[in-house]
């Protein structure tokens, strides 16, 4: 019998759960369901994730699937909530719908390999919509300008500053690793606590970087870092956890990249645990 693989609705489901679990954990500096910031409301991601879950799995390309998740997302919420989660998530639901019983990390690698000019040319158009913050221009491949290179090789051009692009560069190495960091965790707010603050401690936030600089968004990392030092042998966590986002967010300091990577992992997480776990 060949493997099961995911269908829309599996994959569908998997990003909208994957969506509400990030929302759900309390993050340092980010949007979550015990504190709002940075003028935006858990209702917003959630609505969000609802309506980008469908254009998610309904495109035939890369391109289709981030193009189509972004505009259905800036037309329900109005404002820029998950163009980097879109961004990752794309071709992790192209590879997953398109395994054909491949494991997911063989899929992803044949994905990116072929991806295309007019996958760039849809990322660009999804990317100059949403507008990012701190997005600015750059002298090569900038987003308001057609392009002329394929998206695996505009992302190569991107590596250096955002980690979202890196992504793309090294197969997903990044999210693969913290997926499997969490599958080896108990389930539950706690782990993607835990997945969270991980990323947010092994690299500089590209969110933070661009609207802030290098310098603070390094100086967050190992803020970071410190903080979640002994961090799971504190019998006042949540206490620290909120005190730590209080801080954040008094600062203005989102870290927007991290959270993204965050959904893209558990997103992983549930692609690697197959199909069964997602029947009715």
């Amino acid at each position: 019998m060949p493997p099961k693989t995911f269908d829309l609705s599996g994959v569908a489901e998997a990003f909208v759960a994957a969506c509400r679990a990030e929302l759900s954990a309390l993050k340092p500096g980010n949007v979550h369901k015990f504190r709002d910031g940075h003028g935006m409301t858990v209702a917003t991601f959630e609505r969000a994730a609802e309506v980008a879950a469908v254009r998610l799995v309904a495109g035939t390309t890369v391109g289709e699937r981030i193009e189509g998740a972004t505009r259905a997302s800036l037309g329900a919420v109005g404002l820029n909530a998950n163009l980097g989660i879109v961004l990752l998530c794309a071709p992790l639901a192209h590879a997953a719908l398109n395994a054909h019983g491949r494991p997911l990390k063989s899929s992803l690698d044949h994905v990116l390999k072929r991806l295309t000019v007019e996958d760039a040319e849809a990322a660009y158009r999804a990317i100059a919509a949403a507008n990012p913050g701190g997005l600015g221009r750059t002298d090569e491949h900038d987003v308001a300008e057609p392009p002329r290179i394929t998206l695996l090789e505009a992302m190569a051009a991107a590596a250096g500053r955002d980690r979202i692009a890196q992504q793309y560069v090294s197969g997903f190495e990044d999210v693969f690793a913290a997926a499997r960091a969490y599958r080896a965790k108990a389930p539950g707010r706690e782990a993607v606590e835990d997945l969270y603050l991980g990323l947010l401690a092994l690299f500089p936030d590209s969110h933070v970087a661009r609207k802030f600089g290098a310098e603070t968004a390094e100086a967050l990392r190992r803020e970071a870092a410190a903080f979640s030092e002994g961090l799971d042998f504190r019998a006042d966590r949540e206490r620290a956890l909120d005190a730590f986002d209080l801080h954040l967010k008094a600062r203005g300091l989102n870290p927007g990249t991290t959270a993204d990577l965050t959904v893209a992992a558990l997103f992983t997480a549930a692609l690697l645990e197959g199909p069964k776990a997602h029947d009715r």
